[in-house]
């Protein structure tokens, strides 16, 4: 082993086991902005504070593992998008309707806080609905997403008067209208009732993104596909009757929906749906679908006489996890957007749809870190794949340091492969940097929370350590894996922190057990 790879040798070199994206730091003891709430910052003793508040502090009176959110930082980043894309689309559609992706993160707090910022909330369950119900949004801000929607998550839609159900296949369609039909028929109530219904299809846009949160892809279970020939049988043999056989092979199951939803007097046809991914920081692909689900819109409205008076974009724009991310304002986002619609529209002689978009990772992501408390460090000799060009060592140390959580609050590295970042938290540090793996106390080898990151070679039992850009899916994806309670969630907001999720206790899992 050469010597300046020596645990506390106090040498400054990099690690070669470190990824090529990895640069070793200039300063241990700096933050990265892109990766933070606008209100974290190193205080003069060295310790991380966010909105005033100290994270020995936050240590102390909630516990760790912890998820600390900056409310300011969460309605600063839902502004920034409903005033960039309503700007951007002034002279489009008048604005646009932004809907907060509940699915990234939601509790009853963060929806009130989506309304009160003049933003909409997208909910995948029942359960996100009644967090909606809850905190008192009206139904008409409400959004309901979902491949496999059973009948009492659509029945609750219709009951809390759902702004539009996102209908994902021709089956759900179906259901959708009968339920809907049945409540007008039996309560003289809901004779009016329409259920507002957008479609959700999958226009073949490739993101350039991990293949699990990729969805704008044939080979998936989300959508309707726009591909020529995928409309069922019974549909082909119909169009073909009509226009001939020719026009039946083209014909989608897109297009199938469209004019089966136009067919039901229980459904009133909003417009066209569609999300391709997340985590996806090239404009291409959302202009491209854009550009493709305008286009299905003039052709409905010629084929069938339907006019669709919206269209939803999705949502999927990245966040910096580490310094090498580079995601993009939301007035840059916007405009582009805004360029295509407004140039696709005019190619096709038809009046731009109402626009919507649906953020969740890009507002709540950022706005929140994970604070953890150090336990044991190992030192694990590592062989080399081959000699580097400038040396010729064969092992390399690799530093493990566990924390008191892991996968159970973040599924996402074993997930998705997903990388984040870690800093030293409760002090400052001149020690030399030490590439180190952050991992979990589950009993899993998998369980890694920072796959490789610098940290001062001192770092150790009784630190506290923050993970920045933990705000989205990693609280939603949480776990009681080993038995251990979920974290909670606090917000902070001018120099003082409350819970807007308490954290479980041993008690609280303890109550569903229903053996003795």
């Amino acid at each position: 082993m050469a010597p300046d790879m020596q645990p506390g040798s106090g040498a400054r070199a990099a690690s070669p086991l470190a990824p090529a994206w990895l640069a070793l730091p200039r300063d241990l003891n700096e933050l990265e902005p892109k990766m933070w709430a606008h209100d974290v910052e190193r205080t003069p003793s060295g310790e991380l504070a966010v909105g005033g508040v100290s994270v020995e502090h936050l240590a102390h009176e909630f516990g760790t593992p912890l998820f600390v959110m900056s409310e300011d930082d969460f309605r600063a980043r839902a502004r920034a998008f409903k005033e960039a894309f309503d700007a951007a689309f002034a002279d489009v559609c008048g604005g646009v309707d932004v809907y907060y992706a509940g699915k990234s993160f939601l509790c009853s707090a963060v929806a009130a806080w989506v309304a009160e910022e003049g933003l909409r909330l997208d909910t995948c369950s029942g359960g996100e609905l009644a967090v909606a119900a809850k905190a008192g949004l009206p139904g008409e801000l409400l959004s309901l997403h979902g491949n496999n929607k059973s009948d009492s998550e659509i029945e609750r839609a219709l009951d809390l008067g759902v702004g539009r159900i996102v209908v994902d296949s021709l089956d759900e369609l179906e259901r959708v209208a009968a339920i809907a039909a049945a409540r007008a028929s039996q309560d003289p109530q809901h004779r009016e009732l329409r259920a507002k219904v957008m479609l959700r299809l999958t226009p073949g846009v490739h993101a350039h993104t991990h293949e699990f949160i990729a969805t704008a892809h044939e080979d998936q279970k989300f959508g309707l596909s726009m591909a020529p020939g995928t409309a069922s049988a019974e549909f082909r043999a119909e169009v073909a009757g009509e226009s001939g056989e020719a026009a039946a092979g083209a014909v989608s199951a897109a297009e199938e929906a469209v004019a089966a939803a136009a067919g039901h007097d229980s459904i009133e046809l909003l417009g066209l749906h569609c999300h391709i991914g997340s985590q996806i920081f090239e404009s291409e692909g959302f202009e491209l679908a854009a550009s493709k689900l305008l286009t299905f819109l003039a052709a409905m409205r010629s084929a069938y006489g339907v006019a669709l008076p919206e269209l939803d974009l999705g949502g999927g724009y990245g966040i910096a996890y580490t310094p090498v991310d580079t995601p993009r304002p939301p007035q840059q986002i916007a405009q582009a957007m805004a360029a295509v619609v407004r140039s696709t529209s005019a190619e096709l002689g038809i009046t731009p749809p109402r626009i919507s978009i649906e953020p969740g990772r890009a507002i709540v992501g950022s706005t929140t870190f994970t604070l953890y408390r150090a336990g044991v460090t190992k030192d694990v000799v590592v062989d080399l794949p081959g000699p580097g060009e400038e040396s010729s060592e064969t092992t390399a140390v690799r530093r493990y340091l566990s924390v008191d959580g892991g996968m159970s609050d973040n599924a996402r590295p074993v997930l998705y492969d997903a990388d984040y970042s870690v800093v030293l938290a409760s002090r400052a540090s001149d020690a030399a940097p030490q590439l180190t793996r952050v991992v979990g106390k589950h009993c899993e080898s998998g369980d890694i929370v920072v796959r490789d990151a610098y940290l001062p070679d001192d770092a150790g039992r009784g630190d506290l350590l923050a993970v920045p850009g933990t705000g989205a899916y990693c609280w939603a994806l949480s776990s009681n894996y080993n038995y251990l309670g979920r974290p909670g969630v606090v917000a902070v907001r001018h120099g003082s922190a409350r819970w807007i999720v308490r954290g479980e206790t041993e008690q609280d899992l303890l109550s569903r057990d229903m053996g003795v």
